[in-house]
């Protein structure tokens, strides 16, 4: 897989992701590619042989990657994607690397309400278009009008929101197609109302989540009728240990790397409190978090 299509941006070979993503964990990408902008990264996707795998990759926050790496070519938008503009009075433009806390901080400076949940989920736009990010009775799919996406072909496609067939954190959106994009839009609030709105939640955020450590968000999905972090707690997971990998004591909903934890053991961890949590209540726990990668040897 030497011969890799020309690009303007950067294209890395056996890339260490671990500095990359939250957790601090797991291997390589065979590739790593920080495109120069949309065009290149079309181009890249269009030239690049249609056997290889593709995977976009934001913030980490939400992500396993396993310890014997990812092959294929793993894609990071860099800072010519985190660009946020304003459209018109409700509405704001995102590129898919722009940050939930940009969106929300750029919709507060122009008086666009119903966009402050972003502030509370460590993401990129592309992630939340992706997994239909959501938090404090909010998710994207509230506010997505479209997105324009680079598909895995190196065509690039606007989806409306309709087009993406949200779920309770899913989306439709086809396999190895990248947001480079996405519309939001809100309505007219007084700026001070939504920092107001945004300090509450961070405020939330912080009494109720493991924020200084290394972690990856939520675990697991909240099932129908239930939330996750009770049924991880009646379950007697609380604190539960597997190596380095800890379930949080402050949040049960949040897995710990408590400092030389591998990708295998933060995994396995999950596992434990799924079986765990199955015999406790019957509920089948699913993952939130992303699972990418191959196991380590």
């Amino acid at each position: 897989m030497s011969d890799m299509p020309p690009v303007r941006g950067k294209l890395t070979p056996n890339a260490p992701l671990a500095p990359l993503v939250w957790f601090k964990s797991g291997g390589a990408a065979e590739w790593l590619f920080e495109p120069a902008d949309a065009h290149d990264l079309a181009s890249f996707l269009a030239a690049l042989d249609p056997a290889t795998p593709v995977m976009g990759l934001g913030l980490g926050s939400n992500m396993i990657v396993r310890d014997g790496g990812v092959p294929g070519v793993v894609i990071r938008l860099g800072k010519v994607f985190a660009a946020v503009e304003q459209i018109d009075e409700t509405t704001l433009r995102c590129g898919g690397g722009a940050s939930g806390i940009l969106v929300s901080s750029k919709a507060r400076d122009w008086g666009i309400g119903g966009i402050e949940f972003l502030r509370s989920i460590p993401g990129t736009v592309g992630g939340f278009v992706r997994m239909n990010g959501g938090a404090y009775g909010r998710e994207t799919c509230d506010i997505l009008v479209e997105c324009e996406v680079v598909l895995r072909s190196g065509e690039r496609r606007v989806l409306s929101n309709a087009d993406l067939g949200y779920t309770y954190r899913h989306s439709s959106l086809p396999e190895g197609a990248i947001v480079v994009s996405a519309t939001f839009r809100g309505f007219p609030k007084p700026s001070e109302d939504i920092q107001a709105e945004m300090d509450r939640i961070a405020a939330a955020r912080e009494e109720s989540q493991p924020l200084r450590s290394k972690t990856g968000g939520s675990t697991f999905k909240n099932p129908e009728g239930h939330k996750a972090w009770a049924l991880v707690d009646a379950a007697g997971c609380r604190g539960l240990r597997r190596g380095d990998a800890q379930v949080s004591e402050k949040h049960c909903n949040f897995l710990l790397n408590l400092g030389e934890a591998t990708s295998a053991d933060i995994e396995a961890l999950g596992e434990d409190v799924r079986a765990r949590v199955k015999a406790q209540s019957g509920v089948e726990l699913e993952w939130e978090i992303q699972r990418v990668g191959v196991a380590g040897k």
